[in-house]
């Protein structure tokens, strides 16, 4: 029997905008179909979605490329996302020895290693410095101010920034090379000491990226400051701190309180399982700017007043959450999916719908949205940040020593 007389084909379907209670049509004007099939729930939106939410979602394989010898860098800035106002992103990548050069940002930067290793270097006010090496699932943070470098080591790197304006450009900074270039050479050797015939090789603009060769050992690096190291290190393990486990994932917070230097962003990494959700909540604090590191996922955020709209999110992706509107975030794939999310906060803050309704007077809760026990002995009064379905969640729930459908304390 051939696909054809056993009703399934050996082409992919091409999907329609019908949703399954019969509302749309067919398209069979000019369109994207791989696009289309990357985004179902935007291109057949469920029928609780509804008035005019703005874009909450860009992808960095749509932002430009700048390539440069010794690696590449691309943004994602309100330029792109006109939403993100909050913070703005940078995806970099260094070749082996590749350098981001001696520069400094009126932001703040925040860092995370997502493959290989580099070497970093920075000066404060007091002249106390720092050298170290970080690798994957390593951040670093700076200062607004602090000039630093970034130099990829043996095998390269790639990593994402995070800066806490949302209009940042990190083609627009304040640069070494690009302040020698724009300096009479009179005044350099003035501020140097030196004659202006030292000056003569100087770069004629900014570097930004350059290839130059994988620095040695760390120890071999090493430059001994008469004021000492920094008190605050600009480095925090994220992967090597403990996670917060609950059915259907994980997450791990980062913010002032386990990263001190950490004072204008905050964040969480989420690692969330197939079938599980990142459950319906909102934060008190700030937007919420989001980088889906693996897997695929769907998002619905809710703004009030009837509007909604829910988003398709994959590896690559920026995502974003306007102030105190709610959200989830569903996985939707076979693979665990694992995302960023970050505020311009020193303090992580989320509120559990969940743990709100279980910590409010149950007759209030039942009155108001006309529910009955099987929802409300089912709420839990401890927040889990990631769930699992409850088809698929006993398991998970008997391991953790909770019972279902029972008040959890």
């Amino acid at each position: 029997m051939n696909p054809a007389e056993s009703g399934f084909s050996s082409k992919p379907s091409v999907p329609q905008p019908i949703r399954s209670d019969g509302a749309g049509n067919v398209d069979l004007g000019p369109r994207d179909i791989l696009r289309d099939r990357e985004n179902p729930d935007m291109f057949v939106p469920p029928s609780t979605d509804n008035g005019l939410i703005p874009n909450l979602k860009f992808s960095f394989s749509d932002a430009h490329m700048q390539l440069n010898f010794g690696g590449w860098s691309r943004e994602v800035t309100v330029r792109e996302l006109p939403i993100a106002t909050t913070l703005a992103g940078v995806n970099m990548s260094l070749t082996p020895g590749g350098v981001r050069e001696l520069h400094w940002h009126q932001q703040a930067e925040w860092s995370y290693m997502l493959l290989g290793s580099a070497r970093i270097t920075a000066v404060d006010q007091n002249g106390r410095n720092f050298i170290a090496d970080v690798g994957p699932g390593d951040l670093w943070y700076f200062p607004p101010g602090i000039p630093h470098s970034i130099q990829g080591l043996a095998e390269g790197c790639e990593f994402l920034l995070v800066f806490d304006d949302g209009s940042f450009s990190d083609l627009n900074t304040l640069s070494i090379s690009d302040w020698f270039a724009h300096t009479p050479p009179e005044v350099l050797s003035a501020n140097f000491g030196v004659p202006e015939s030292a000056f003569e090789c100087i770069p004629k603009e900014q570097v930004y990226i350059y290839q130059d060769q994988v620095p040695g050992p760390l120890e071999s690096q090493r430059v001994e400051s008469p004021y000492g190291e920094i008190p605050l290190s600009f480095k925090h393990q994220l992967l090597a701190q403990p996670p917060l486990r609950t059915p259907g994932g994980s997450v791990r917070i980062v913010d002032s309180g386990n990263f001190p230097i950490s004072r204008n962003i905050a964040a969480a990494l989420v690692e969330i399982e197939p079938g599980g959700m990142r459950e319906l909540h909102w934060h008190p604090n700030n937007d919420e700017w989001q980088y889906y590191l693996t897997g695929q996922g769907r998002m619905t955020v809710f703004g009030g007043d009837g509007a909604a709209r829910t988003f398709n999110v994959r590896a690559g992706d920026v995502g974003y959450v306007p102030f105190a509107q709610g959200h989830y975030i569903q996985n939707t794939g076979t693979d665990t999916l694992w995302f960023l999310e970050m505020f311009r906060s020193d303090r992580f803050a989320d509120v559990s719908l969940n743990q709100w309704m279980a910590l409010t007077p149950h007759e209030l809760v039942s009155s108001n949205l006309n529910v009955g026990p099987e929802l409300m002995d089912a709420l839990r009064k401890v927040k889990w940040p990631v769930v699992k379905y409850p088809d698929q969640g006993h398991e998970h729930g008997h391991e953790l020593g909770h019972g279902h459908g029972k008040q959890k304390e």
